[in-house]
């Protein structure tokens, strides 16, 4: 009975001793920090069709993605959080190449839709909103992918979002103008 006792103690040592798999690595933190302000962005195109004068489906659709991005952008913050990692990344254009780089629509597309008329406003929102989504499955093929991270949480999302944006870009694509 002792033999048994100290193995079982021996076993029950070992298992304490061995290191827990890490709760997160640098490319969970990495797509988290980049995901953000993509999502941030994404929202910012979509409120401006709220205004204009877009097919009903469309309006629809861009209330859906404001509306799953803002609980996305919330939940990253909390891990991050969480984690006590910064929310921001670095803004170091090289620091991101491992990932493909910044997968962010040029402000300056997104200003200029600001100021597009009502009768162009559907095709050059349809654009720019396709080549955003485009941008975020990019970004989260690499959370995914062999070097990616290892968070099940963060490697759920990036599924999310691959399958949500592609499923988006479609029926983007097939919308009327």
């Amino acid at each position: 009975m002792r033999v048994v006792l100290a193995v079982v103690a021996l076993l029950l040592t070992g298992c304490a001793a061995t290191a827990a798999p890490p709760q997160y690595n640098a490319a969970d933190v990495m797509f988290l920090q980049m995901l953000i302000p993509q999502n941030e962005q994404g929202i910012e195109i979509v409120r401006l069709a709220s205004d204009r004068p877009v097919p009903a489906s469309l309006k629809e659709l861009a209330k859906a993605i404001e509306l799953t991005q803002q609980t996305e952008v919330a939940d990253m913050r909390r891990w991050l959080h969480d984690w006590d990692q910064p929310e921001t990344m670095d803004m170091n254009p090289q620091a991101h190449a491992g990932h493909g780089g910044m997968k962010m629509t040029s402000p300056d597309l997104v200003g200029a839709l600001r100021a597009v008329p009502d009768g162009e406003f559907t095709r050059r929102f349809l654009d720019v909103l396709t080549g955003q989504q485009q941008g975020a499955v990019e970004l989260a093929q690499t959370e995914n992918g062999t070097a990616g991270g290892v968070n099940g949480q963060a490697r759920d999302l990036a599924r999310r979002v691959i399958e949500s944006r592609t499923a988006e870009v479609k029926q983007l694509l097939n919308t009327k103008t």
